[in-house]
């Protein structure tokens, strides 16, 4: 198995994350980092001894979670490979879980969903059973750092569209995950979903966050280029615009504001162009 972490910014997020590798059960396993950092803030890590195979790509000046990603496994050796954020972390049963599922599944890829240490659902919305991916539910199937793919999907698909992602040279900065789900969908791959495949991840706190709208914009853009249709664009525009009269009830304007940016993200998106 291969994990592959795209990383800008963060130091002591990433220590946390190869903390938890550590004490996986299953051992057989490299780790790629794919450091886009313009300096070395990261040495200290790949100074240390890790009971795991640690490989960096040094690619300063280099920007895009898509982009980190597709140089890492293009250069990995697993047969299995996952995309860890570079700020999440995993229980210990984590790889031998993935790989446990992927086999009783018979899954090209395998999806999970992010949770807090408790097991229960954060940042986003989930299927409460499992399930193989559609076009239909692909939107509640999964998060980015909780996909496992065989890596002959990865070739079948040519990897992630370096367009969409966080760092992107774009306005469509989210839904990557849901582009390549969909474009291995196309490719008559199986995608499963299964709730009991989780890892862990800081909360997201609206109030604190700017991206509604960069967001917004990967969402709608990934609608229109996999050709959902106006009517399916004009439920995901209104949805926000619907939670907008519960938060005045609330008297709760950070999250108007918010669920605001949201929808006029998505519009852009689905128009294809910002406003």
């Amino acid at each position: 198995m291969s994990l592959v972490v795209g990383t800008l910014g963060r130091t002591e997020e990433l220590e946390k994350l190869f903390g938890s590798l550590v004490h996986q059960d299953h051992k057989n396993f490299e780790v790629i980092v794919v450091d886009q950092n313009s300096d070395d803030r990261l040495g200290y890590l790949f100074s240390r001894e890790w009971p795991f195979r640690l490989r960096r790509f040094h690619t300063p000046g280099v920007r895009g979670v898509c982009r980190g990603r597709n140089t890492g496994w293009r250069a990995c050796e697993g047969e299995l490979v996952i995309f860890p954020d570079d700020d999440c972390w995993y229980p210990p049963w984590f790889l031998s879980r993935g790989i446990e599922l992927m086999s009783s599944s018979k899954a090209d890829i395998l999806t999970g969903r992010a949770a807090n240490e408790a097991g229960h659902d954060i940042n986003g919305r989930y299927s409460k059973v499992p399930q193989s991916i559609n076009r239909s539910n692909v939107w509640t199937s999964g998060i980015e750092w909780m996909m496992l793919f065989r890596k002959s999907a990865l070739l079948a698909v040519d990897g992630f569209d370096e367009t969409i992602g966080v760092g992107a040279a774009t306005p469509w900065q989210a839904c990557e995950a849901q582009d390549i789900i969909l474009r291995a969908l196309a490719h008559d791959l199986q995608c499963t979903f299964d709730p009991s495949f989780y890892g862990h991840h800081k909360e997201f706190d609206i109030s604190t966050q700017s991206k509604g709208r960069a967001y917004g914009r990967g969402l709608g853009y990934v609608l229109r280029i996999h050709k959902y249709g106006k009517f399916a664009e004009a439920m995901w525009v209104c949805r926000p615009i619907v939670k907008i009269g519960l938060s005045v009830l609330k008297g709760d304007l950070r999250e108007c504001s918010y669920l605001l940016d949201v929808s006029l993200g998505r519009l852009e998106g689905c128009l294809g162009r910002t406003l």
